[in-house]
């Protein structure tokens, strides 16, 4: 039997890192994943400041001593000086998938006009796909739900586990066999 699929989950807030309010992207990210995933699997939270080692030392032991074959964070895309998860992402990973943060763009364009603003992006290290949302919960959803069609065929292709979701909520593509 194969083990049960670990998905990480990380927040990236000095605020919240320090207790001083309540994580609800975290929560929105490990609900959607729950709402969109068929089968089992376990998240992997983590809530930590905003500070590129830090973050890049998270991503690394998701992907590397977790084994998350998925890595979803949230916060620290913005232009504010202390937003630094897109580069603490290109930081681990070998590959960038730059299609991932085009298309949670242009999705959020639709909806707000300073989705302009937002610098996520995605990438991959070893057998993980690390994805990098905005910080707000509602724009967590919009996000993943534009993107998350994708995730299972791409964590297929980087040798992660055969992720399925239900299908009456969200189907995932996969190329038909011949």
């Amino acid at each position: 039997m194969a083990p049960t699929p670990r998905i990480g989950v990380v927040t990236i807030s000095d605020r919240a890192s320090r207790g001083e309010y309540t994580d609800r992207g975290g929560p929105a990210i490990s609900a959607y994943l729950k709402e969109v995933l068929d089968g089992p699997f376990q998240t992997v939270p983590r809530v930590i400041p905003d500070e590129r080692a830090g973050i890049a030392s998270t991503l690394k032991e998701l992907a590397d001593e977790e084994g998350c074959c998925l890595v979803v964070t949230t916060g620290g895309t913005g232009p504010a000086v202390r937003d630094v998860t897109p580069e603490a992402t290109e930081d681990v990973c070998e590959k960038m998938m730059p299609g991932f943060g085009e298309l949670m763009r242009q999705t959020s364009l639709k909806v707000v006009p300073t989705a302009i603003l937002s610098r996520q992006t995605a990438g991959i290290r070893g057998h993980t796909l690390i994805v990098n949302l905005p910080g707000q919960p509602k724009a967590i959803a919009e996000c993943l739900d534009a993107v998350f069609p994708a995730i299972p065929y791409c964590v297929d292709l980087i040798g992660g586990p055969f992720l399925t979701t239900n299908e009456e909520r969200l189907v995932a593509f996969r190329p038909k066999k011949k």
